[in-house]
């Protein structure tokens, strides 16, 4: 019977039980209960403190019920009272469940000593140490007989202790238990208790998973909108809250799962959808993302508050998402060839097929779901996507028997061909680019049509920027055998060629590679440009400075330095010696192959001195060019620097002036400083040059003995020193007593630095850097503090010093042009083997009547 009815009276003293021991001390429960008419139960429970944990119960028949007699030494506080009504609660269950009459009690589970078995003479029980006293309120001291309806008892008792207790996790672990072990009709007789429980579980569960959200503690978060959800409580805000935490998390499945319930609890909501493509997105599963999107945007234009749709506008649709997308990738390939081989694919793509390739990437497809609102269409991101999949790597090699051409390649793969030389080192130019993680590849041979005029003439002038927005460049030194020693480069033949001169000056960073395909003196940095011992063999073969090879800049600027770079470069087709230059020098022209060399050099000659007003490409030895006779026929003739003669210290040039300030006057000096001052620039066009000059009319011309290959001329003009000249032409000899009807002069070209002030070109930079803070706009109070008497007087002074200046300038040597009349006011130059260096007698012996400008042919 004691056995029978065990179950029942363990219930009835749990209340009693509250920590009684101490060290040292032993206490002890003696309690008699009635638990039907015909049986009492007298409990006697042995608290030792050796063993804390260990409570010993004996149990025999009695008469009646009364009030348990508590001995102990003092009460424990080590655990609060809901603590231990669970604790207590859960020994109840335990023992009911498995039969064991002995056990040690932690707080969370239950562990039986083999020293103890189940055929004790006295009924043994291990509960926890502390109680609630409550339970004997609530009525557990009233209890039938019905083991089954004890044990839901202890369960409904633990789960208000557990969650009282702040263990919310435990709490709702234990109600699920509990409510699998009942059926259909003990769940409805606990159906307003079950109510209560969830919803105050709940409320508490889903406060504290948004404090969660809120200080980023996703882990607690999700446990506890999970337990909202256990409990079958839960809203599409719960879910929706659990999914923003998992995103966090980058738990993208369990993230969709909950965004797509969200979308199950509340269908109008866009919430969910939003929700749905952040995961997606997240899982890379793009596609789906997008679609995502577009029915959230959907959701918004169709939902009744005012504040929703004002919401939509910060939002923007697909297709606008894929033009802010395609205009970043016109600006982006602007810079790039228009025909690019895939590296992956090994087939040649145009425009179109280069923009349909990247519409197909994942790179593509993420950003496309990454632009969502208005203010993405003008990130950063969106560029740096298209910049990194369309960098392009250009070849720069030199062009051998057997290359491959555009035909050979439309319509196939790249690693489908078979064959050597440029087939071979086509294919491993795309294998080096494409394992460099390069995706687009560029080679000259067979990448442009050349059948095509307005391709051609296009890629002419576009190839200087194409390699200078190159993500890399590769140079491929055919002649340089594997394993070389520094010098090969230098000596390579790739630095001879005229289209390599733009493809070595253009890039950022260029890498070479040897005959195998293995770099160049076995160096792996990522560029080049930055090894010294590569550009310094690069500066002795090309003497080009370091300074330009690593940071040059195109333009008009220089142009004769350029020139001399260029001179000793050769190419296959005579008109490439100028088109291989258009580039260097920014010019925009006509691409006309078959016009020859002459016509082609003429006309970039001509745009750079039009446009910079730079007379120093007039500066050259050799044979005139048939397009203008101040033009050379070649570029060989700019092979030699340009003329410098010596100039004067500054020290020296205060002692010449104060010398004229004695001997000239001033006015004159003044009248012709500013006659120059108003000179135009040199104007090029149509083959005839506008030439302004100070010119000195040859009065002899005699021939001196000498090679007869060369003629030596003696030349005496108004105003100059007696001079000779060299040249290849022959002069018709004349003087002031047999005078010939034909007229020469020997000009100095105006050049604007005499002044001491800027070129044109220069003048035009310095003019875009002017602003109104250095205009001495703001110097007004200044101005008009000076007496207008005093600012005359020193403007006059300053005046009269630059006249005086120009003059000493004028008296020192120049190099001259010498110019044989055609018809009326043309001329013609006459080549010279060297330069023609004069000088005139007296300064004070140039006037105003020098200054001319001159129609040359």
């Amino acid at each position: 019977m004691a056995h029978a009815f065990s179950h029942a009276a363990m219930i009835l003293i749990l209340p009693y039980l509250n920590g009684i021991q101490q060290p040292g001390s032993r206490s002890v429960i003696l309690t008699r209960a009635t638990i039907t008419r015909s049986v009492t139960l007298l409990f006697i429970l042995v608290v030792d403190s050796s063993h804390p944990h260990l409570i010993t119960a004996s149990v025999s028949g009695g008469s009646q019920i009364d009030e348990p007699l508590l001995y102990s030494s003092r009460r424990s506080t080590s655990l609060s009272p809901w603590t231990a009504a669970a604790s207590s609660a859960e020994a109840a269950i335990a023992s009911s469940q498995s039969g064991q009459y002995l056990g040690v009690f932690s707080e969370r589970h239950v562990s039986v000593p083999d020293s103890y078995t189940k055929n004790r003479a006295c009924f043994l029980q291990t509960i926890a140490i502390t109680t609630a006293r409550d339970a004997w309120r609530d009525g557990l001291g009233d209890l039938s007989t019905d083991e089954e309806l004890l044990t839901r008892k202890a369960h409904q008792k633990r789960c208000d202790a557990l969650f009282r207790a702040g263990k919310l996790q435990d709490a709702v672990k234990s109600y699920q238990h509990m409510m699998d072990l009942c059926d259909e009709t003990t769940n409805a007789d606990y159906f307003d208790w079950s109510n209560d429980f969830k919803q105050e579980c709940s409320a508490l569960c889903a406060a504290n998973g948004d404090a969660a959200l809120a200080a980023s503690d996703y882990d607690q978060a999700i446990d506890l909108y999970s337990m909202v959800i256990d409990l079958d409580s839960a809203s599409d805000v719960i879910f929706a809250n659990r999914s923003q935490a998992n995103l966090s998390k980058m738990l993208w499945v369990d993230a969709l799962l909950d965004a797509d319930k969200v979308t199950e609890l509340n269908p109008s909501s866009h919430i969910g959808y939003q929700l749905a493509h952040a995961a997606l997105r997240g899982a890379q599963r793009y596609d789906e993302a997008m679609e995502s999107f577009t029915i959230m945007l959907s959701k918004w234009d169709d939902a009744p508050e005012a504040e929703i749709r004002d919401l939509r506008q910060q939002y923007v649709c697909p297709s606008e998402a894929e033009d802010a997308i395609r205009r970043a990738v016109g600006i982006e390939l602007s810079n790039a060839p228009l025909r690019l081989l895939n590296t992956s694919t090994g087939i040649l793509c145009d425009r179109a097929a280069q923009l349909d390739s990247f519409k197909t990437s994942p790179e593509y497809k993420e950003l496309l779901s990454f632009i969502t609102k208005r203010s993405d269409l003008e990130m950063e991101r969106i560029k740096e996507v298209v910049a990194m999949h369309f960098r392009c790597v250009l070849l720069s090699h030199r062009w051998e028997e057997m290359e491959v051409l555009l035909y050979h390649i439309q319509n196939k793969g790249v690693r489908e061909l078979e064959g050597h030389g440029g087939i071979a080192k086509l294919q491993s130019f795309c294998k080096v680019a494409r394992d460099a993680g390069y995706f687009w590849a560029w080679m000259d041979t067979c990448c442009i049509d050349k059948s095509n005029n307005v391709e051609l003439q296009e890629s002419v002038n576009s190839m200087f920027v194409w390699y200078r927005h190159s993500a890399l460049t590769i140079v491929y030194l055919s002649d340089v055998p594997p394993s070389s020693q520094p010098g090969a480069l230098a000596s390579s033949v790739w630095n001879e060629r005229g289209w390599t001169f733009q493809e070595l000056v253009a890039p950022k960073v260029v890498i070479f590679y040897q005959k195998d395909w293995s770099l160049y003196l076995d160096d792996r940095s990522p560029n080049h440009k930055e090894s010294p011992a590569i550009m310094k063999e690069l500066e002795g073969a090309t003497g080009i400075d370091p300074q330009a090879l690593i940071s040059f800049h195109p333009g008009v600027r220089n142009a004769r330095q350029k020139l001399q770079w260029a001179s000793k470069r050769v190419t296959t087709v005579q008109e490439d010696t100028a088109y291989s230059l258009f580039g260097i020098f920014d010019v925009h022209l006509p691409v006309i192959y078959g016009e020859r060399k002459q016509s082609a050099l003429g006309r970039l000659l001509q745009d750079i001195v039009s446009r910079s007003g730079d007379i120093t490409a007039l500066d050259w030895v050799g044979q005139s060019s048939e397009f203008n006779s101040c033009l050379p026929a070649d570029i060989i003739s700019y092979a030699t620097p340009p003329c410098s003669l010596p100039s004067l210290s500054e020290d020296e040039i205060q002692t010449a002036v104060s010398s004229l300030r004695n001997i000239m006057a001033v006015d004159s000096a003044s009248k012709l400083y500013n006659l120059l001052e108003d000179m135009n620039a040199p104007l090029f066009a149509n083959s005839r040059l506008r030439l302004p000059c100070i010119a000195f009319r040859v009065t002899e011309v005699k021939r001196r003995r000498g090679d007869a290959a060369h003629s030596t001329y003696g030349v005496k003009a108004n105003g100059l020193r007696n001079l000779l000249i060299t040249t290849d032409e022959t002069l018709k000899q004349f003087s002031r007593v047999k005078p010939t009807g034909q007229t020469f002069f020997l000009v100095r070209p105006w050049d604007r630095r005499l002044l001491e002030l800027p070129d044109f070109s220069d003048e035009v930079e310095s003019a875009e850097e002017w602003s109104e803070s250095e205009s001495g706009l703001d110097d007004t109070d200044e101005w008009s503090s000076n007496s207008s008497g005093e600012e005359e007087s020193s403007v006059g002074s300053e005046v009269h010093s630059q006249s005086l200046r120009l003059m000493v300038h004028l008296g020192q040597a120049f190099n001259a042009l010498l110019l044989a009349q055609q018809r009326v006011g043309e001329y013609k130059r006459v080549a010279s083997d060297h330069n023609i260096i004069a000088q005139v007698k007296d300064t004070a012996s140039i006037d105003i009547m020098n200054i001319r400008t001159l129609d040359i042919l």
